[in-house]
């Protein structure tokens, strides 16, 4: 690179010239380097593609054409002016040097405790490193499971509080903490942790994290609920989800063409199977709700970026329902006190219903604004409405006022009410038959 300055400081300009069809015909020095270790040479086309691109648009457009462009070269990028002309003279300036983009390097790894071990993940959630001390068991070796999901090495539980720690650290990227989990194979208690790593460009890029086994202390004897809900989850998740991922496989056609009957069935079984997995989230949502000691986490949010999200959450179920979705602007604000997890559980629950009871080419409107002293989310459809008996059932436990029609199992409701008075708000219902329904989630202003 001493070479180019050497360059830069006898010729502030270089020139070159190409033909109609690219081919460098001549050039100075600087220019004829950077083209030769860049592949190329004289007679040959250009081999520089950013300079070549603008040598061609030059000669098409017939006009002159003039850009800054950044090349790398060697050890370093350059920085240049080029001017090019239709009758294919190059002429180029700048020259100026930059180091060349070096990936950012990892963060400087946490301190592991005694008997912890380190994992870290890509921005997909693939494993990429495993410590030597994972313990894993069956005989399985760590470098095994690098590539895999992280869920193919760690199942996780709920905390205490009935929430998942992993699910609010990704949707705000911010550090895991306290993320009870078991380890696949063998099932033993861990307790992770973890710190988000960021890109070159401030993106998301993956997790560097610790596993802490946890010693299993007899716990006292759970009452008949908890013990239920717990076993329930577990137990029936995993071959849920397999259940669910083998149907769409098989209705996808994803190892060749089948009946079209067949992959109708395949696609009735996804359906069921994702009720279902519908229905563990509930019981296991009831579950925490109905704890003396739950209590959700309370912060200052914006309930317009929550519908806003919770819109986009369901937007693929909206255009395959053909009901179109009239969500908040994005300058468009409400800043309330409550759950931000919690928050996006009740609108998604809200939209999702509206979606299903909408008439196809109808529309639903989600809406956030200040209502007095509270921070609303409103959304509202054209569906065929609820009556006034009906306005109160329908938030009781397992509650619908028509069991026959297809949908959920009468806890979403339920569970969004008790969430909204448990952040100090509420939920509720404003319907008529024929009228549609418009349900709004108030919350104490931040």
């Amino acid at each position: 690179m001493a070479v180019i300055a050497m360059r830069i400081a006898v010729s502030p300009v270089s020139h070159a010239r190409v033909d109609a069809e690219g081919l460098l015909l001549s050039a100075d020095p600087a220019i004829l380097g950077l083209n030769g270790r860049a592949g190329g040479a004289l007679r040959q086309s250009l081999a520089v593609p950013s300079i070549a691109m603008l040598a061609r648009l030059a000669v098409r457009l017939q006009v002159a054409v003039q850009r800054r462009v950044s090349i790398a070269d060697g050890e370093q990028d350059l920085e240049l002016w080029v001017r090019a002309q239709p009758d294919g003279h190059l002429a180029i300036s700048g020259w100026s040097e930059t180091p060349a983009w070096r990936a950012a390097p990892n963060p400087v790894p946490p301190v592991v405790p005694a008997g912890a071990w380190g994992w870290e993940t890509d921005a997909s959630l693939r494993l990429t490193y495993i410590a030597p001390g994972a313990g894993i068991a069956g005989g399985g070796e760590a470098f095994t499971m690098l590539g895999r999901p992280l869920t193919s090495l760690f199942g996780f539980d709920e905390g205490p509080d009935g929430v998942m720690p992993i699910m609010d650290a990704l949707a705000r990227r911010r550090p895991l903490r306290a993320q009870p989990a078991k380890l696949h194979p063998g099932g033993a208690a861990l307790m992770l942790s973890a710190e988000v790593r960021v890109d070159q460009m401030g993106g998301f890029a993956g997790l560097s994290g610790i596993a802490e086994p946890v010693a299993m202390a007899a716990s006292p004897v759970e009452g008949l609920s908890d013990g239920f809900t717990t076993g329930l989850d577990r137990a029936l998740r995993r071959p849920l989800a397999r259940i669910v991922a083998n149907a769409d496989s098989i209705q996808a056609e994803a190892d060749g063409p089948i009946a079209r009957d067949y992959a109708d069935y395949a696609a009735d079984i996804a359906t069921a199977g994702r009720h279902l997995l519908d229905l563990v989230d509930d019981l296991v949502d009831l579950q925490a709700i109905e704890r003396p000691d739950f209590t959700p986490e309370i912060e200052p949010i914006d309930l317009a970026d929550v519908a806003r999200r919770a819109a986009g959450l369901l937007a693929v179920r909206a255009d395959h329902a053909g009901v179109i979705l009239d969500r908040p602007d994005q300058d468009e604000h409400a800043a309330g006190l409550g759950d931000f997890r919690r928050c996006l559980q009740i609108v998604v629950n809200l939209i999702g219903n509206a979606i299903r009871y909408s008439p196809q080419g109808e529309r639903v409107f989600v809406t956030a604004m200040m209502i007095n002293d509270r921070a609303c989310v409103t959304v509202a459809d054209h569906g065929k409405g609820i009556a006034e008996k009906d306005q109160a059932r329908i938030f009781e436990k397992f509650e619908r006022i028509d069991p026959s029609e297809p949908g959920g199992n009468g806890l979403g409701l339920f569970i969004a009410r008790r969430l909204a008075r448990a952040m100090g708000g509420d939920l509720t219902v404003t319907s008529a038959p024929g009228e549609g329904a418009l349900f709004t989630l108030a919350l104490p202003i931040g």
